[in-house]
């Protein structure tokens, strides 16, 4: 769908299939944020504690609302003429992508800490009640009769994250060993019972349709899953070698400016990395960066290797051309 900038940003988001937080009834301006599928509570929670830090602090009452859906689609949304005024998303090819047109600044990487990532995860399994198939690593998700659900890494980062763990364990496991890898690779995917376009749609096979021996997501994702759905139905396995996954935000420059949102704008991400959102994100289960928030939940986060893509893969441009890209190595796997 070809979308037209002028249409009304309420009603854009509306067509999208977003979750819109309501706007206060005095609102002068509002914030149009586009973030990942999986993310809706956690920015439901978030924006109300934002509005009122920005009501204290400037006197102004704002509104904001929320694009939701995989975070590759929502770039692609803005590319087509959505006017949202920041991005806060699960991968940092779909940042770029943004960048590269020039709707995010070159260097947003840099302008902000961490790789303007201010909160982290990893990928994790959700199992059902008494793990019946003894799921505690990778090495156990290729064995005959294991079902696996998580999200299509074409379509979502989110999979592509899950994909790339799964190859950066085989990886070590094999010293390099291109063909054992790929021989676990092809058993791994061979395995996956439902590729779901996002991973709200992949807890919704798992979970309501009660697909698969294991949920495949992120760690904050998960254990979101296990808090709504029973602790005493499912348990959150964190394999011991996992891949970092990172949530980077940004400012979307040239459509902050024409909604005269530029500094409401940087505000918002800014306070991402605030002690009080930082204790928020880590309340939904995300790693976080400031070191008294992340000593104060740390005993609910497993210890666990934590790979870089820049380090298995040499960088997102290379794992997507690799691997994700038109014939490439999920592709080829797939047609084993």
């Amino acid at each position: 769908m070809t979308l037209d900038p002028r249409f009304p940003r309420t009603l854009l988001a509306i067509a999208l299939g977003a979750g819109l937080a309501a706007p206060a009834a005095a609102a002068e301006r509002e914030l149009l944020n586009s973030s990942y599928d999986i993310a809706r509570e956690l920015f439901a929670a978030v924006n109300p504690e934002f509005i009122a830090h920005w009501q204290e602090s400037e006197g102004e009452d704002v509104a904001i609302q929320q694009s939701h859906g995989g975070s590759s689609a929502q770039a692609r949304a803005i590319l087509q003429g959505l006017r949202a005024d920041v991005v806060t998303y699960n991968q940092v090819t779909d940042v770029q992508v943004l960048a590269d047109d020039g709707l995010v600044a070159e260097d947003w990487q840099q302008q902000l800490p961490n790789n303007a990532s201010p909160y982290y995860s990893t990928t994790a399994f959700l199992v059902r009640k008494g793990n019946p198939k003894g799921i505690e690593s990778w090495d156990d998700l290729d064995d005959e009769g294991v079902e696996i659900v998580f999200p299509n890494p074409k379509t979502s980062g989110n999979g592509r994250y899950t994909y790339l763990a799964a190859w950066g364990f085989a990886d070590n496991q094999f010293d390099g060993d291109e063909a054992r890898i790929q021989d676990f690779m092809g058993d791994f995917l061979s395995n996956v019972v439902v590729f779901d376009t996002g991973g709200r749609g992949a807890t919704t096979s798992f979970i309501e349709r009660g697909i698969g021996d294991v949920l495949i997501s992120f760690e904050s994702e998960v254990n979101n899953i296990r808090g709504e759905y029973g602790s005493d139905d499912y348990e959150v396995i964190v394999p011991p070698v996992s891949i970092l996954a990172e949530f980077p935000v940004a400012v979307v420059e040239p459509n902050a400016e024409r909604n005269g949102t530029e500094a409401l704008a940087q505000a918002y991400v800014e306070y991402l990395y605030s002690e009080e959102a930082q204790r928020q994100l880590a309340g939904f289960n995300y790693r976080v960066h400031d070191e008294t928030v992340a000593e104060e939940f740390a005993e609910q986060f497993p210890e666990t290797e934590l790979l870089r893509v820049e380090d298995v893969f040499g960088g997102w441009d290379a794992a997507m051309d690799t691997h994700f890209g038109s014939g490439g190595q999920l592709d080829q796997l797939q047609r084993r």
